[in-house]
């Protein structure tokens, strides 16, 4: 396919270096990365994609997708043609069959809100900003109803993806047990996902928000945290955050240049605040939005920034937290280690995250809590090439420490740290569909999985 023909199959906008609205379609929230492709194929349906992928495929560069741009993984040369599925906005919910079909650009905003109008909800991010594709196509972790029924991609149905050949396929359990295992979990790397059918659950409330602590106070919350988690019933999803804000006018006063530690949790149950009663007695807290909650409130449990920013992110899978544990993670991270570390929040995991779904796919069962650590870069300030965040993360993993294919940052981006996120088995698994499905690497603009040579 030539140029021109590609400008006349697409009915979106097709933009080159140079070209207005350029540098903005191909804009992401964390600015950490940045693109720069060969053209842009901003898809508005499955067509338009189908066309870039054949264009790429007949001016042999590679494909890259910008879903919402929440997940960096790599920046994107002239090499590659990126599509961008932000156009791509349908959404349908059936209540009859609890179940909804959403297109690529779709976020977890409009899904929570379609749902929620007929009684349901379906297994959200913590942001409403957050792309609905890419996160399941990890795995998907629930802020508010992941433990109680495990990942997002654990519920999916159906997939429709254009493959390295150009077709347009609807993948299920049953049509291609392969393709779709490897889809959910494998994070792009055998097609361009274009829509996804799964399924939404008969929740309309819950008990939800969070507690929030002086951070002088930050080791007896991060106690009594533990033994929460310890005794946790699949009804209740939690982490725990310590956050150094900022010593600037948008933050609240009582906050500026100070550590908080933050516990945030859903519950499905109905003796909440007896559940709670132990958090509370930690420390006096600052500020308590722990109520019962209509779903269409759950971005609220975690407040997550809406604008672009530049940060430096790592993370560590840990199977317990151990004594030394939160020594590590209180020297780097508490009230004494002089907030070189912006954020780090510790989400429990187990439950049903621990458990196998209905129709197998790549996602890891084997963690017991997943740590983020973040920094926060100035406008104009260079990036680390090593920061606390990184310090912290090594310390309590090792460099050769478990990964998950719902927690990868740019720094986890090559061959050998991808192969970190899953097991001996799912590996090469992977690898099998991958040679079979995209044997020339065309997808591989991503936390990518090579195919056999």
């Amino acid at each position: 396919m030539s140029t021109p023909e590609l400008l006349a199959d697409v009915q979106g906008p097709v933009l080159f270096p140079g070209d207005a609205g350029f540098t903005e379609e191909a804009a992401v929230f964390n600015t950490a990365v940045s693109h720069d492709p060969y053209v842009i194929v901003g898809a508005t349906n499955a067509e338009d994609v189908r066309a870039a992928v054949r264009f790429a495929r007949t001016e042999n560069r590679l494909v890259a997708v910008l879903n919402t741009g929440h997940g960096p993984s790599q920046s994107v040369t002239r090499e590659a043609v990126m599509i961008t599925t932000k156009r791509m906005t349908g959404v349908r919910v059936d209540e009859r069959t609890r179940t909804a079909r959403v297109e690529a650009g779709v976020h977890w905003g409009q899904v929570v809100e379609a749902a929620a109008r007929v009684g349901l909800a379906p297994l959200a991010g913590s942001s409403p900003q957050v792309g609905v594709v890419g996160y399941t196509l990890g795995g998907g972790v629930s802020v508010s109803l992941g433990r109680a029924f495990g990942y997002a991609a654990d519920h999916v149905q159906a997939v429709e993806v254009v493959t390295a050949d150009g077709a347009q396929r609807r993948v299920t359990p049953e049509s291609d047990p392969d393709l779709f295992f490897a889809l959910l979990g494998g994070k792009g790397n055998v097609g361009v996902v274009t829509a996804l059918e799964f399924d939404l659950f008969p929740v309309s409330e819950l008990y939800a928000g969070s507690l929030q602590f002086d951070g002088d106070c930050a080791a007896e919350v991060l106690r009594a945290y533990c033994l929460l988690t310890a005794a946790a019933t699949d009804e209740l999803t939690s982490s725990i955050v310590f956050l150094h804000a900022p010593d600037l006018p948008f933050v609240p006063e009582f906050m500026r240049g100070k550590l908080s530690v933050f516990v945030r949790l859903a519950y499905l149950g109905t003796d909440g605040d007896a559940l709670v009663a132990p958090l509370r007695a930690a420390g006096p807290v600052l500020a308590d939005t722990l109520t019962t909650m209509p779903v269409a409130d759950i971005a609220s449990i975690t407040n997550d920034p809406t604008d672009p920013g530049t940060s430096v992110e790592h993370f560590a899978m840990l199977d317990e937290i151990s004594p030394s544990t939160m020594e590590t993670i209180l020297e780097l991270a508490g009230p004494d280690s002089g907030g070189g570390i912006t954020l780090v929040n510790l989400t429990h995991l187990g439950g049903a995250f621990g458990r196998p779904p209905q129709h197998p796919n790549a996602v890891r069962r084997d963690v017991a809590y997943a740590l983020f650590a973040l920094t926060v870069v100035p406008p104009g300030a260079p990036l680390p090439e090593r920061d606390l965040a990184f310090e912290l993360t090594s310390r309590l993993t090792g460099p050769a420490g478990k990964k998950h294919p719902s927690y990868l940052a740019p720094a986890d981006a090559s061959v050998a740290g991808v192969r970190l996120a899953y097991d001996d088995e799912t590996y090469e698994r992977l690898r099998t569909v991958k040679t079979r499905w995209d044997p020339q690497n065309m997808f591989r603009w991503n936390y990518n999985i090579p195919p056999r040579v």
